[in-house]
């Protein structure tokens, strides 16, 4: 960008607008750091003081419909439009319903890190993962186009497989490097070199209940440079927050576990901020989430819309009571169907026998348990995702899905409502046989996404789809 000259007037908005900066900034320190993750979920950055000076004491975050933002004359829309202070000048780029789901989303996921947070919303979770991989892979000179990879956990959500093996593989010659066991550090660390820009892994994975340890890949990517990036969008920060343990940047299809009403489609990136890479951006470098923000996203315009934006945040407010109560409806159906006859296998975390339990016990725990009067110490969570394999092959598998009558058949996930699918025909389908076996999917296997129901009805639900 061309440098630009600031007037008098310019700077009179710029010192206003410094100034709301250092007392949020105050305030996030001196108050909101020390409140506890629900009331950060409830209230995230939406103050009285907002509501009665800016939005008639609405206690609601309200919903912003316009298009863009009118200046009070032409130094306040030059140093707006410079980005010398906080604006909204298009809906495209910012709105302040947006803002507030950002800053709520940026806490959580921050829950708990020392450092600071920052979050990009995103009109869906396929372009939080665009959002967050597209600026690591640029040309480093801009001589000639060099080779670039990155390295992926192959077990992943099949919009993802697409994105990388289609979008990014085939039409432009960037390669995924698939991690088959994200277990071993020893593959992990096989797969960089000079051209790698990040690492990436989903945790728990979508469908297959894969896992890693965080805190050693991070520590693995940072020995190179390199960012690592973490899907967690089945976790939600109630039960794992990467940023924590290491990791530089977050993605969230909110519109799963985060917004489980079921009501649009959303997602987020979150960052932490001084984050490692080898792409020479200090704008990038310092504050990623800001950065994309208001610059690639604001010409490839993955925008969310503000009220989607607000009615996410509604179901933001519960999270931790819901993924709590989904969670321990889960364990309950996994340990009916783990001793089901009709049931060959059965992957979830949470149980003893799953190969990855001890290292997801390690990372999954409910947050602030130990305050909870229901529980008073830490507790390990699961969240509401487990798949099984039906006994008898593809066939058996689709005849028990079709006398499902309570469980939904859809392929959402992270619903209040619980939802199934079969991903070999669904989810997952357009990766081929090759792909699906790389990321353990066999044709038999279901999953199920567990909601608030009591878990007796949808244990019985089952019973009469295996039987």
């Amino acid at each position: 960008m061309d440098e630009v000259q600031i007037t008098p007037g310019m700077q009179r908005y710029i010192d206003k607008n410094n100034q709301y900066l250092a007392d949020r900034d105050r305030y996030i320190r001196d108050e909101v750091k020390k409140w506890k993750f629900d009331t950060v979920a409830v209230h995230g950055l939406y103050t009285v003081r907002d509501a009665i000076e800016d939005y008639q004491g609405a206690i609601v975050e309200p919903i912003f419909m316009s298009t863009s933002q009118a200046y009070r004359d032409s130094d306040e829309m030059a140093a707006a439009l410079a980005y010398l202070i906080p604006t909204w000048c298009y809906s495209r780029i910012a709105n302040p319903s947006t803002y507030y789901y950002e800053w709520t989303l940026a806490l959580l996921e921050g829950y708990g890190f020392d450092g600071e947070t920052s979050c990009c919303s995103t009109s869906s979770g396929m372009a939080a993962i665009m959002t967050a991989v597209q600026p690591f892979l640029v040309n480093r000179t801009h001589h000639k186009l060099e080779p670039r990879n990155f390295v992926a956990t192959a077990r992943c959500y099949g919009g993802t497989f697409q994105q990388f093996s289609v979008r990014l593989m085939e039409e432009r010659d960037i390669e995924c490097r698939w991690v088959l066991d994200g277990g071993n550090l020893d593959e992990w660390a096989s797969k960089i070199d000079e051209n790698t820009r990040f690492l990436y892994g989903e945790l728990p994975s979508n469908p297959g209940q894969g896992f890693f340890d965080v805190r050693a890949v991070a520590d693995l990517a940072h020995e190179h440079n390199l960012p690592l990036i973490c899907d967690s969008t089945v976790a939600t920060p109630a039960l794992l927050r990467p940023i924590c343990h290491g990791a530089d940047v977050v993605v969230q299809s909110v519109t799963k576990t985060l917004c489980s009403s079921g009501f649009g489609v959303c997602g987020a990136v979150i960052a932490r901020k001084n984050l490692v890479t080898n792409i020479d951006n200090e704008a990038m470098r310092s504050d990623f989430a800001s950065y994309v923000k208001y610059l690639p996203n604001r010409d490839y315009g993955p925008n969310l819309h503000p009220m989607q934006a607000i009615m996410a945040l509604n179901d933001i407010r519960t999270l931790r009571s819901k993924v709590d109560l989904m969670s321990r409806n889960t364990m309950r159906v996994a340990r009916f169907l783990d001793q089901h006859p009709a049931v060959e296998s059965v992957q979830y975390l949470g149980l003893p026998s799953h190969p990855l339990h001890e290292l997801a016990s390690r990372y999954l725990w409910l947050v602030d348990a130990e305050y909870d009067e229901l529980y008073g110490k830490p507790v390990n969570r699961y969240g509401h995702l487990l798949s099984f394999c039906v006994r008898g092959g593809a066939e058996a598998a689709r005849k028990a899905f079709d006398k499902l009558q309570r469980i939904w058949r859809a392929t959402d996930l992270g619903r209040i409502k619980s939802v199934a699918t079969i991903p070999a025909i669904s989810t997952h389908q357009q990766q081929g046989e090759k792909g699906r076996e790389l990321a353990h999917i066999p044709p038999n296997l279901i999953r199920l996404c567990v909601g608030g129901e009591h878990p007796d009805d949808v244990i019985a639900d089952l019973e009469r789809a295996l039987g």
